[in-house]
């Protein structure tokens, strides 16, 4: 597991713990308030298993010396080559910045009111409250689907790899093919 990923897997299971899950569900008034707190507990958690579970696993590292025996050095080292030329992007988390601090005074008040006799949000601040935690929801959803999709991508790639022809590669890596044909013009083979 790569660093990051075991970072937000450790961050993600420590917070689980610690919200106060009961507290905040007695502060809800309506039917809809608890159905939909339920539904974000159980989307929580779902995230929160998930991060434990997929991400937690290393993938086996490949033997090459084992398939060097079997098929020959130079086109396992073609292969070793390409497979390492692979760039998996970094996340970069640009969204956690901008609401952290608004999570933050939400977690303050909201502890707050419980611990406290002073009065508690009228509708208006509340309903702003909401819109502003829905538009919230709504740019971390498109940000996840967006990351669903690169990590596919690159899965997708990383599948082909093992059964791509070498003109399916160059068809994506046409400055490889040129290096090659360079070489063989050049009767140069690597020896």
């Amino acid at each position: 597991m790569s660093g990051t990923v075991k970072k937000i897997a450790d961050v993600t299971f420590k917070a689980g713990r610690t919200i106060d899950w009961e507290g905040m569900a007695k502060l809800l008034v309506t039917d809809e308030a608890r159905k939909e707190f339920s539904n974000l507990r159980r989307a929580f958690d779902d995230v929160n298993s998930q991060l434990q579970t997929k991400f937690s696993q290393e993938p086996e590292p490949i033997n090459w010396e084992y398939y060097r025996k079997g098929i020959g050095s130079r086109l396992v080292d073609m292969y070793k080559e390409a497979y390492e030329s692979i760039e998996i992007p970094k996340f970069e988390d640009t969204v956690t910045p901008q609401y952290k601090p608004k999570f933050d005074a939400l977690a303050v008040v909201s502890h707050t009111q419980r611990h406290s006799t002073a009065p508690k949000w009228n509708k208006r601040q509340s309903r702003f409250k909401l819109v502003e935690l829905k538009e919230a929801e709504k740019q971390s959803l498109k940000e996840s689907e967006r990351l669903e999709k690169e990590v596919a991508e690159v899965q997708e790639l990383k599948k082909k790899l093992s059964t791509m022809t070498a003109e399916e590669y160059f068809a994506k890596h046409p400055e490889l093919k040129k290096k090659f044909d360079d070489e063989i013009r050049n009767d140069y083979w690597g020896y």
